[in-house]
């Protein structure tokens, strides 16, 4: 059997060679811990620098601004703790939105759990906030507002810089999981006024295990690792190699951006073409990446993802897969559950050919015609 198609960039994206050549050095020869202070440990720690300043650069941030950890979740949780557990913090609210990934609002839940008070803030049901209803949400107990750049499962892209005013407009802290967003979508710290930030590497074609906290000056947060005090607060001997590697994928993507956004146009634009049974594109048809389309398929007596092993696709976030939950994403804008388990999530980038997607299309294609067919 043939390799399926691989369509699935929202769970993690292929390592870009070139990353993996900066990775390369700091195996087995540059083996160097980066906080000791010889020869094999500054090699380390200018590995680590330059690699901090890779990932500043791509948010207007300054690079000791920038602590890794590893990954997204990571740092949610220590945003999100570490903001609620700060000395000193007298406000107990947490306002997030009911679309957020499973790492923010389970954080939340358990902060619920030992005294914060948490605001789940309905979406439309094109997957957007009302910025009314977000309004209403707040007030001066409101510690902080935590909100996706990209939707991991739909791909709508929220108005950070009005969230950004209506946090602030309470004294609130402003989060932004910017897992999916961080290197495909033009994100400033400044412009968004935007006080933390969680990055990860394996959504931009970097190594899993490795991402990072921004954190603007002088907002205070708890560590989430006691130990050695590394990373300015987040304890552990850092990884170089993956570290570098983060630091390569965020260079490349600042200076291919454009490029990426318009190849993931046009394969958004060609599968769309080539469907031709009934679907729903389930999100903001304007305001997203467009490199996540989810497809909503009607008169599926199974889900659809079983009729397609040509295709390496998903129906909702990887962390969820294993659950066989319905998507809360999707059944937050409103959608049935049998409808939300009959969903597709594809993704695709960077190294996604035009012919894969037309042969994806072809396949789903003959798939939905078949269920179509034997429900007649």
């Amino acid at each position: 059997m043939s390799m399926p198609i691989y369509l699935d960039y929202g769970a993690t994206t292929p390592l870009d060679p070139a990353v993996a050549d900066a990775m390369a050095p700091w195996g087995a020869d540059g083996f160097g811990n980066p906080h000791s202070a010889h020869m094999w440990g500054y090699r380390a720690k200018a590995a680590v620098e330059l690699a901090r300043e890779h990932v500043a650069a791509l948010i207007g941030a300054p690079p000791e601004s920038i602590a890794f950890t590893s990954g997204a979740t990571e740092s949610n949780n220590w945003a999100i703790k570490g903001l609620l557990t700060a000395p000193g913090q007298t406000r107990r609210r947490i306002v997030t939105l009911a679309t957020e990934h499973s790492s923010v609002l389970e954080t939340a839940q358990y902060l619920a759990g030992i005294g914060a008070l948490v605001t789940v803030v309905p979406v439309r049901a094109n997957g957007l906030v009302d910025l009314g209803d977000l309004e209403r949400a707040l007030d001066e107990d409101v510690a902080l507002v935590s909100v996706m750049a990209v939707n991991n499962e739909i791909g709508v892209v929220q108005d950070l810089a009005a969230i950004s005013a209506l946090a602030h407009g309470v004294g609130a802290v402003f989060h932004v999981d910017a897992a999916q967003g961080f290197g495909k979508v033009p994100l400033g710290v400044d412009a968004m006024a935007i006080d933390l930030m969680s990055i990860t590497a394996h959504k931009i074609y970097g190594p899993k295990g490795v991402g990072a906290l921004y954190r603007r000056p002088f907002t205070v947060i708890t560590p989430l690792l006691h130990g050695g005090g590394q990373e300015d607060g987040r304890s552990g001997t850092l990884p170089t190699a993956l570290i570098a590697g983060l630091g390569e994928a965020a260079r490349i993507a600042g200076r291919r951006m454009a490029a990426d956004h318009a190849h993931a146009l046009m394969l958004h634009e060609r599968l769309l073409a080539a469907l031709s049974v009934p679907h729903t594109v389930n999100g903001d048809l304007h305001a997203r990446w467009p490199g996540n389309l989810n497809l909503s398929f009607s008169g599926m007596a199974v889900p659809l993802i079983q009729q397609l092993p040509g295709l390496a696709i998903s129906s909702g976030s990887a962390c969820a897969a294993v659950t066989g939950r319905a998507s809360h994403v999707l059944t937050a804008l409103g959608l049935a559950e049998i409808a939300a388990k009959a969903s597709l999530r594809l993704g695709f980038g960077r190294f996604t050919t035009a012919a894969e997607i037309d042969a994806a299309a072809a396949q789903i294609n003959a798939a939905v015609q078949r269920q179509l067919e034997d429900a007649a």
